[in-house]
């Protein structure tokens, strides 16, 4: 039977630790409450779990593949099925352990059931869900907080599941429009590497037979496929160890940053980027605001919702100015890469009229079509440039190639 230690405030306000043996955690917080004890911590031992987890190991072997990792998808359900059991009506830490008792993933019950045992600790749902960052991104933890905060957390945590749909959505429209490019330019590289290592050298024994001058285009690709034949091993060893750095490099919080304006600069990716944030923060802004939330407090939560840190200082510097008593519409006009100029006319209209949450709500709406739209321009203008690169790769060591072939008989003479 598990063990469990558990810290508690008697009737008279003492504090009183100790250890207890019950079933689960229910059943050890119903026995404090029989004490009449109010538990302020409560924590199953470590030991006993290890010794019962080694018991059943013996008494019956297995193996575990399973990830550890709560997947999307898992992730995806455990939000939307909250959100319908608090409408219903359900208690959070009720619902909490239907979702994790009713969880067939092994990584995604055991996180429900430490979320439950958080809140069931008197911990708020959104620290909660701080203390796992690999599982509740920073964007999910801010719009729960933003629920919490409005006393609408089954609205938000709808919102979430929407905004994880669409995102999926997104991503599959990606993937799919790029298997093809994909797939097409790893059949380049290996037609790439077999002509460097094989096909090449026979030319290159044509070629020093030969009196006079290569084109500068062949003289490099003789000089790839050597280098490919006689070092292949250290250059693909070094691209390795230069994806790793640098992916080390871009995690870091210099990186990073550096990582998000240059991708904010890009001509196509850049303009969807803010466009997704833009829609985000106003939809979340908006929501904040139609459920009675200030104004000030309502942007601090919104602005982490962007994503991208270096929007989300250009919103704070907009923030300080609202803080100051200035008017949102023209806080917000030095953070152009978010908003234009028609959308910031719309918000100071807007709050002018005393209808700045609907109008919010609306922008984001209208944004997220257009979203919608120039994403799949861009996929659809992804697919042909991919192509034109691989067949310009390829078509650039075959030109190499010929061009000594075609001039052959003036080396000879």
């Amino acid at each position: 039977m598990p063990t469990f230690t558990y810290k508690a405030l008697s009737a008279d306000g003492k504090v009183a630790e100790g250890v207890l043996e019950a079933a689960g955690r229910p059943d050890a917080m119903r026995q404090l409450e029989a004490q009449r004890l109010r538990p302020v911590n409560l924590t199953e031992k470590a030991g006993a779990a290890k010794s019962s987890s080694a018991a059943t190991a013996a008494g019956n072997p297995s193996f575990n593949f399973a990830s550890k990792k709560v997947s999307v998808k898992e992730l995806e359900n455990f939000t939307r099925l909250l959100s319908s059991l608090l409408t219903a009506g359900v208690p959070l830490s009720r619902a909490l352990v239907i979702l994790y008792k009713e969880s067939s993933a092994p990584a995604a019950k055991a996180k429900w059931k430490e979320i439950h045992d958080l809140v069931v600790d008197g911990m708020s749902l959104t620290d909660a869900m701080a203390k796992s960052p690999e599982t509740f991104p920073r964007v999910y933890v801010a719009m729960v907080e933003a629920g919490e905060a409005g006393g609408f957390l089954d609205v938000v945590l709808a919102q979430i599941a929407d905004f994880q749909t669409r995102e999926k959505e997104l991503k599959s429209k990606v993937l799919t429009a790029m298997i093809y490019p994909c797939v097409l330019f790893v059949l380049a590289m290996i037609v790439v590497t077999v002509l460097l290592i094989f096909f090449i050298p026979k030319f290159q024994t044509v070629f020093a037979s030969v009196h006079g001058s290569l084109p500068l285009i062949t003289q490099i690709v003789i000089g790839m496929s050597h280098l490919m034949r006689s070092y292949g091993i250290f250059v693909g060893g070094g691209l390795v160890a230069i994806i790793l750095l640098a992916r080390a490099w871009f995690t870091s919080e210099k990186g990073k940053r550096v990582w998000e304006g240059g991708i904010l600069k890009a001509p196509i990716v850049g303009p969807l980027i803010g466009q997704f944030a833009m829609a985000r923060f106003c939809r979340m802004l908006g929501t904040l605001l139609g459920a009675g939330v200030p104004l000030v407090y309502g942007l601090n939560v919104a602005r982490r919702s962007i994503g991208n840190q270096i929007l989300v200082d250009a919103v704070g510097q907009s923030i300080e100015r609202v803080q100051q008593g200035g008017r949102l519409g023209q806080s917000l006009a030095d953070c152009r890469v978010l908003f234009s100029g028609s959308v910031l006319e719309m918000i100071s209209v807007a709050e002018e009229s005393g209808k700045l949450d609907a109008e919010l709500v609306r922008v984001a709406g209208v944004t997220e079509f257009d979203l919608d739209r120039n994403l799949k321009t861009a996929v659809a203008f992804a697919e042909p440039l991919m192509l034109f690169l691989i067949a310009g790769f390829i078509g650039v060591i075959f030109i190499g190639m010929l061009l000594p072939v075609f001039s052959l008989q003036d080396y000879i003479k």
